[in-house]
């Protein structure tokens, strides 16, 4: 199963290039013309049958949220910060990969027995945190890693029933979805690219967009599924098992209405269960591709996923599965009408 290649690799923001590369062997065979521009971003393209006058760019970010190596105690113990988005809370007692060695590592805090009162009430901050490798030196540690290293989670795919757990599902699983949409050709020219740097300011796909100068874009993710028991009775953002997610609108993007609508319309003939993200939620690639050039139209449909941005993370395959059709169902359907039609 590619989902769990892709969320297996180590993949921080900025080091995407093992990820890339399974891609690249996934999709070679299905693609017209693939390049990596200068940044690390995957554009590949897909000509459409001709039915249809537009550009397409379907994208999805192939970087994790992880950490990086920034000084090396006399004891040997590895400082960090981290890269994108992480709760301090999750982080003590995980298991991580650091630099191309894949050196395992346990990061570490202060004993609960140590504590005083005081630190007990206070989450640990990531300053405080250390990463042991198991050595005693830093000349023994810097044998194995270096300032500027990547730490990734190293957590194995497993799965459980319908559910599976990994890491990194934001956005390996929406690279995943747009892997098995490229094995397809659509009235469209589809540009499907895989983008860095998402979790640090969504700078790839704002290179990738100018490059791409689509008319319409869809961006893909793995989005938060908030549906875990609560004592008020408020709305998730999404429910594991409901459908694909859609957008109506986050931090980065208000959703143009005329994709919303073809998306909805798909889903509704064809069958295919679906939801709506909760609004202010968040921030996608859509964030920067729409403002490129003159604006592109850009609607954002996610896979919803339990614990994202931690070690491990949960998705329903059918709510992956589901996914795919819903875009193969609006890739076929949309032409230049959806586009040119007004927003009001």
């Amino acid at each position: 199963m590619i989902l769990q290649a892709l969320s297996e690799a180590f993949g921080v923001s900025g080091n995407e290039s093992e990820v890339r590369e399974i891609i690249i062997e996934a999709v070679k065979d299905h693609v017209d013309e693939m390049r990596v521009d200068t940044m690390g971003n995957l554009i590949t393209f897909k000509g459409g049958t001709g039915d249809s006058p537009l550009k397409v760019m379907v994208a999805a970010h192939m970087d994790e949220v992880g950490l990086m190596i920034v000084h090396i105690e006399k004891n040997g113990l590895l400082r960090f910060r981290k890269v994108g988005g992480i709760d301090d809370r999750i982080l003590p007692s995980k298991v991580v990969r650091i630099g191309k060695d894949r050196i395992p590592g346990v990061i570490g805090a202060k004993p609960v027995h140590l504590l005083k009162e005081e630190e007990r009430k206070r989450v640990v901050k990531v300053e405080d945190m250390v990463i042991d490798i198991g050595v005693s030196s830093r000349e023994e540690a810097e044998k194995l890693v270096k300032r500027g290293d990547y730490a990734a989670f190293a957590t194995p795919f497993a799965e459980l029933g319908d559910v599976v757990k990994g890491k990194a599902f934001d956005d390996r699983a929406g690279c995943a979805v747009l892997v098995e949409l490229v094995q397809e050709r659509y009235p469209s020219d589809l540009y499907a690219v895989f983008t860095v740097q998402e979790e640090v300011g969504l700078r790839g796909a704002r290179v990738a967009a100018y490059a791409v100068a689509p008319d319409v874009a869809f961006a893909l993710e793995g989005t938060i599924a908030d549906d875990l028991p609560k004592k008020k009775d408020t709305s998730p953002t999404t429910r594991l098992g409901a459908g694909p997610a859609i957008t109506i609108m986050d931090r980065s993007v208000i959703a143009d209405r005329r994709l919303v609508e073809l998306l909805v319309r798909t889903a509704e003939e064809e069958g295919i269960p679906y939801q709506f993200k909760q609004p202010l939620v968040g921030g996608t690639d859509a964030g920067r591709i729409h403002l490129t050039r003159e604006g592109v139209p850009s609607a954002v449909v996610s896979v919803p996923c339990r614990y994202i941005h931690a070690p491990a993370c949960l998705l329903s395959l059918t709510d992956f599965e589901n996914t795919v059709r819903l875009m193969k169902g609006a890739l076929a359907r949309l032409t230049s009408q959806w586009v040119t039609k007004s927003t009001s």
